[in-house]
């Protein structure tokens, strides 16, 4: 039986590989999810039987409430909504493996009293601290997400030397433990702490900070889990944690060089005047200019003139729920023969790939999406750049304003198009706290509204054209 489940984890874990591969294209994003779920119910299934479970009464209670709640939340969370059950989910995984920690930690005190191996008793103690972080702390991203907590950068008075102070007390109290594993109070004490720790941690990162804290969050949850597996001494949980932990933390660091920032930086809470309403940033000069608007059937007129387009989404398309009323613009701009392509940054949204997401439920076509390296150099020779609800991503002062907070960050080079289109509620800055020095081109048209209405009125135009 042994060199059965062994060979089952083997290809369970081949399918993981292969499933988080191909997660890496939205073209087979279906097959590697339909490929890791096959490899997890593999691992599951042999676990069961390998462990000679002797009652499937709580286990099959498990499953029954547990693919209730999830098919629930499948059918009635909308397509905008997944950045924030990708948190919660994420904090689920590092709550079970917290608990899990505990469960075994009881279970060996009550078989073979507190003398523990030091390399169990460390990972339990390592399984407790990083999924109550990532428990707590993905709460915490839940609720900037759903608005039920600030996205601005929360800062208070000696906030980074506590934060370094609960760690270090956690550290101190999880080597006492290690070294005598019976103190029970300790280990309660840490996953309290811990739980604190998360809050603490989570709270200052801004709402736009989101797609990072959320893959650094998963990296968490994936680090827990393996952890777990350690203290359980279950490979195939050791290895999927490995790759949950390894794909996440190398996700973050894309995410970062995306935003030119350190995860440091980050984490620590991100630039001054991240999330909020003035006009300028710390060390950025407010822009002035004169601005150029549109109305709707002016713009069907330039769109009707063009040959090449490219849309450029951002958050403000998920907020208005545009995608939809987008696709219909595509569709329609096709339809007479206009070339049509979605220049996707690589951090637009409040999760990664949330545009890719969004514009494939909208059923845009793969092909019809474009990462900012493949599409940059396009620009100039593109006729129309249409920008829904995008603002810091397309920003040129990242390439012409050392004094910016945001200089030196890529962006999508969409003022060197022919004609570009803005379209948002206002003027109003975006995360960094900067004016958008696009806004103010002489190629720049605003295109003012709520993006699913505004775009709306724009189809309709274009086909009375």
């Amino acid at each position: 039986m042994q060199t059965i489940t062994y060979i089952v984890y083997l290809v369970a874990s081949v399918l993981f590989i292969f499933g988080i591969k191909k997660l890496g294209s939205p073209k087979t994003a279906r097959q590697g999810n339909m490929l890791s779920s096959i490899g997890m119910l593999l691992a599951v299934v042999i676990t069961l039987f390998d462990q000679r479970v002797l009652t499937f009464e709580y286990i099959i209670i498990g499953i029954v409430v547990g693919s209730a709640i999830g098919a629930t939340m499948a059918l009635k969370v909308p397509m905008t909504g997944m950045p924030q059950m990708v948190g919660l989910l994420n904090g689920f995984g590092g709550g079970a493996s917290m608990l899990v920690a505990f469960a075994e930690y009881y279970h060996i005190l009550n078989t073979t009293g507190p003398e523990i191996e030091v390399a169990t008793s460390t990972t339990i103690v390592l399984s407790v601290l990083i999924g109550a972080v990532t428990f707590t702390g993905s709460l915490i991203a839940f609720g900037k997400l759903q608005g039920l907590v600030t996205g601005k950068v929360v800062r208070y008075p000696g906030q980074h030397p506590l934060n370094a102070l609960l760690l270090i007390a956690i550290l101190v109290a999880g080597i006492m433990v290690i070294l005598d594993p019976g103190k029970t109070d300790l280990l309660i004490g840490i996953g309290i702490v811990s739980l604190v720790l998360g809050v603490l941690l989570v709270l200052p990162i801004g709402g736009a900070d989101m797609p990072v804290a959320i893959s650094l969050l998963n990296s968490y949850s994936g680090l827990a889990a393996s952890m777990t597996g350690f203290v359980l001494q279950n490979n195939m949980l050791i290895i999927a944690g490995a790759l949950v932990g390894a794909s996440g933390i190398i996700l973050t660091i894309i995410m970062c060089k995306g935003m030119n920032r350190s995860l440091m930086n980050v984490v620590l809470g991100g630039w001054e005047t991240a999330g909020q309403g003035g006009a300028a940033a710390a060390g950025g000069s407010e822009v002035k200019g004169d601005v150029k608007s549109v109305d709707a059937e002016e713009l069907a007129m330039i769109f009707d003139a063009a040959q090449n387009v490219i849309i450029v989404p951002g958050y403000g398309m998920a907020v208005a729920q545009a995608q939809h009323a987008v696709r219909d613009l595509m569709n329609v701009l096709e339809s007479k023969g206009i070339n049509v392509r979605f220049a996707i940054h690589p951090v637009a949204g409040r999760m990664p790939g949330h545009m890719n997401v969004l514009l494939a439920e909208a059923q845009v076509p793969y092909d019809k999406l474009y990462a900012m390296e493949d599409i940059n150099d396009d620009f100039p020779n593109t006729d129309v750049v249409f920008v829904v609800g995008a603002n810091d991503v397309v920003n040129p002062a990242a390439r012409n304003d050392p004094s910016s907070p945001i200089y030196g960050m890529p962006i999508l080079n969409v003022d060197y198009a022919k004609t570009v289109v803005v379209n948002k509620r206002s003027l109003n800055v975006g995360y960094a706290g900067i004016s958008n020095e696009l806004f103010y081109y002489p190629n720049t048209l605003m295109y003012f509204g709520d993006a699913k209405e505004a775009i709306t009125k724009l189809v309709n135009e274009l086909k009375e054209l």
